[in-house]
């Protein structure tokens, strides 16, 4: 005698679990980019570039995960245009980004500047657009409440 859950199968419900690993691998994604980001400030390269580095190896990060866990969607045949989509759509979410680190560093105001304080404020503000982007135009078959939505190994009800 196990325990049987049952899965809350509402498109509110499947829309929560999907934001809900989205913000997971949201969160690898700004471990990965405050990590790179530290290493390359202690070896003495200026934040702004830093930033560009590390900003950049967390996008592909973040496209691997949400195309594999996420949205589960990334498909060998449509890869390049998938990542291209995906680059381009989360730009302006992360040139807002790169925007406010780089503002917040240049004021030299005690904690406003530090580097990953300002990594925060501005990775938190990308969030919301990145996220929209990634689900409505880069991988819409989630939209359309296709597979990915549904609970990890259990056949979709219909």
């Amino acid at each position: 005698m196990g325990v049987k859950f049952e899965v809350d199968q509402s498109p509110k419900a499947k829309e929560r679990r999907l934001v809900a690993r989205y913000a997971g691998v949201s969160l690898i994604g700004f471990v990965t980019d405050a990590t790179i980001l530290h290493i390359l400030v202690e070896l003495h390269m200026a934040p702004a570039w830093a930033r560009l580095i590390s900003l950049g190896c967390a996008m592909h990060v973040t496209f691997v995960l949400n195309g594999l866990h996420v949205f589960r969607e990334l498909d060998r045949k449509r890869l390049p245009r998938q990542w291209v989509s995906y680059m381009a759509t989360n730009a302006f979410g992360n040139f807002c980004n790169y925007w406010i680190f780089v503002t917040l560093v240049s004021t030299h105001w005690p904690v406003i500047s530090n580097h990953l304080f300002a990594l925060g404020v501005g990775s938190l503000t990308a969030w919301v657009m990145n996220f929209a982007a990634t689900r409505f135009v880069v991988f819409r078959r989630a939209k359309q409440g296709v597979g990915p939505l549904e609970p990890a190994g259990e056949p979709p009800r219909r």
